[in-house]
């Protein structure tokens, strides 16, 4: 059995991301994106590869989207309105709310403004969107009787998750983890993304910053606010380009509280339209966001903005400094193109990007590399940039080491990384090799990777013989602290039930009488027996009181009558029953009586309780021509086959005490 994937977008790239998957006979879409470099074709995945004739409802059991980005839902309604898709759609409550409003947006600036051939119309959109089925996190969803997918959240942006799919039996069905994009750092109104340990044969992930491995929050904010107040209190402008939705409530947030800490009063803008809308989903699904803004949303909506006003179009001209948040955040279309083109040539003005910018775009063409002069923004324009111009990031992606931690988190067999650039991939892959020792590909756009996947079993371990591992681990040393461990072996009988290939099919890890339990079968006892004959030096006898004696046993010893021997003896055994009780703890009970010694069903009698004859008369009988003056002590030894290891030390330790 394999798993087949495919990148119709996304592979060695950024932007358009599109990850075809089969599993188990299934074939699933993971998200339908547009590439913001491109204006031709090559803007949209090449559907063609699922199915020549068109027939993608036949070809395609489910589309999965992550999130709300462009580049990850953007083509949803072309492949599903133009090019005829009619099959199941899921995405998650929030997503669904506001893919929409980025496609409508997307739709209005490439047609209305830019002139473009319009690819689908708003009517496209609204009949796109009711094939959509939402899903929560952590719900298992049957998409059909074999397929089966779960959300985990993601962070990065309101609304993003990362895909669990599995086909077939839950034990030895394929499955695959998809990302999308994802954050494994909380930040102001998002939490860090979380998944379960679920072991998929194959961990598709994203790898936009695969090399780079991020400096504190703390000093990324501290030199944001510092750049910002520097320039507007030079009389500048500064415009921070961001996509509409997620890092523009994150710095909002973040302007926001310093100009309330700091009693600032310089105005700060949102471009108008989309964000005023996003911002009331934002008010409306708290529920999705961090603790931080719950706790607080009691008292104060925190995306409830006192100092972020709406931009109009009429304040670009508008004299006097202030601070404007526009999109998109890659500077290649929309306002913040407009509003770039307008103050770029002045030198106290600045540019702020806060997020990554695809190649092909103004911002990561030229402005990263710290561009001055001339700069041709398309065939018909040609602007003079002269202001200062910073990039922060503040993007919501998982750097190298949050790649490395999901990669440990999630456990999968293989690993896939998409939506990065090839070199930066190539490095990243290299690590995840050398460092975990898991398999890794990085294929290219249309090229197809097999992974053969392995069969797995999940065995559910008995407490008790997890508590009984623990206790050996933590007396296999008296005389030191136990050691931490990633592991421990148990030991146990494997009961498992149901079909191989079935529905219900259960392994369990038990000890003998719960296996008798489980299976409903009679226990048959299998005794084991010996005699333990020990030559004891002549100090053995000599008077002596044992380790641990409690004055019970004083007093029995007074009370009786013992021989030297005898007494000797049960001294041996109670110093052996004491060592037990710090071996073994409460898990077994060694008791002593005068002439039996138990634990569990172990037993050890002297010779002379069974057969009447005298233990001294037995010295005879060994040979101790090594040792003068000793004495032959034999005991019997009787126990079931199922404290085999337990009679062997005590065994053992019985022996110790007699012949030293």
């Amino acid at each position: 059995m394999q798993v087949e994937v495919v990148p119709l977008g996304a592979g060695q790239d950024v932007g358009r991301s599109c990850v075809l998957v089969t599993l188990g006979g299934k074939r699933i879409m993971f998200d339908c994106g547009i590439h913001m470099g491109y204006t031709d074709t090559r803007r949209f995945p090449d559907f063609r590869y699922i199915s020549r004739s068109g027939r993608y409802t036949q070809a395609i059991d489910a589309v999965i989207i992550t999130h709300f980005h462009l580049d990850h839902c953007g083509a949803l309604p072309y492949f599903t309105e133009v090019q005829g898709y009619r099959g199941p759609v899921f995405m998650t409550y929030p997503t669904k709310a506001l893919v929409p409003l980025m496609l409508e947006d997307f739709r209005k600036v490439v047609v209305d403004r830019l002139g473009e051939a319009e690819h689908f119309s708003a009517t496209h959109i609204k009949s796109c969107m009711r094939k959509v089925t939402a899903v929560d996190l952590m719900q298992t969803y049957k998409v059909d009787d074999e397929l089966e997918i779960r959300a985990y959240y993601a962070g990065h942006v309101l609304g993003a998750a990362m895909f669990y799919a599995k086909v077939g039996d839950e034990v030895f069905g394929p499955s695959v983890l998809y990302t999308g994009d994802y954050n494994m750092t909380p930040d102001r109104h998002l939490g860090a993304a979380r998944v379960e340990r679920c072991r998929p044969d194959v961990l598709i992930t994203e790898s936009t910053y695969a090399t780079t491995i991020r400096d504190s929050k703390r000093s990324r904010e501290r030199d944001f606010l510092q750049q910002v107040h520097e320039c507007i209190t030079a009389g500048g402008k500064v415009l921070i380009p961001v996509f509409a939705l997620g890092r523009a409530q994150e710095l909002a947030i973040l302007i926001e509280e310093y100009w309330e800490r700091t009693g600032l009063t310089v105005p700060v803008y949102f471009s108008a339209g989309l964000t005023s809308k996003a911002n009331v989903y934002y008010k409306l699904l708290v529920s999705w966001t961090n603790q931080v803004v719950k706790d607080m949303h009691q008292k104060h909506n925190v995306f409830d903005f006192r100092h972020v006003q709406p931009f109009d179009r009429s304040y670009i001209e508008k004299p006097g400094p202030c601070v404007l948040f526009a999109s998109p955040g890659m500077l290649h279309t929309g306002m913040s193109l407009d509003v770039f083109k307008q103050w770029c040539h002045v030198e106290r003005n600045m540019v702020i990007l806060p997020g990554y910018c695809v190649p092909g775009t103004v911002g990561r063409n030229k402005l990263i590399a710290g561009h001055r002069g001339p700069l041709q923004i398309d065939q018909r324009c040609t602007v003079d940039v002269q202001c200062k111009v910073a990039h922060l990031s503040f993007s919501a992606h998982a750097d190298a080491k949050g790649i490395m931690q999901m990669i440990r988190e999630a456990a999968p067999r293989n690993v896939l990384l998409v939506h990065g650039e090839a070199s930066k991939m190539e490095f990243l892959k290299a690590k995840i090799i050398r460092t975990l020792g898991v398999p890794c590909y990085n294929p290219a756009n249309m090229e197809t990777v097999a992974i053969p996947t392995g069969g797995s079993v999940r065995v559910d371990v008995s407490k008790d013989l997890v508590k009984q591992a623990l206790q050996e681990h933590i007396r296999r040393d008296e005389d030191a602290p136990p050691a931490p461990c990633d592991s421990l072996p148990v030991e146990g009988i494997l009961v498992a039930k149901g079909g191989t290939q079935g529905v219900g099919f259960q392994a369990d890890l038990v000890g003998v009488a719960e296996a008798h339990t489980a299976l409903g079968v009679q226990p048959h006892a299998l005794t084991l027996s010996c005699r333990l004959r020990c030559c004891a030096p002549a100090s053995f006898l000599a008077p002596k009181q044992a380790q641990g004696a409690d004055p019970a046993s004083k007093r029995q010893r007074k009370e009786e009558t013992l021989s030297p021997v005898d007494e000797a003896v049960q001294n041996a055994l109670n110093t052996v029953r004491t060592q037990m009780q710090q071996w073994f703890g409460h898990s077994v009970e060694a008791e002593q009586s005068p002439n039996t010694f138990t634990a569990r069903s172990f037993e050890a009698k002297p010779i002379s309780d069974i057969d009447g004859a005298d233990i001294e008369d037995k010295a005879s009988d060994g040979d101790t021509s090594e040792k003068p003056n000793a004495h032959v002590i034999e005991l019997s030894c009787t126990w079931q086959y199922e404290d085999d290891p337990l009679a062997h030390r005590v065994l053992s330790m019985l022996e110790r005490q007699i012949e030293t």
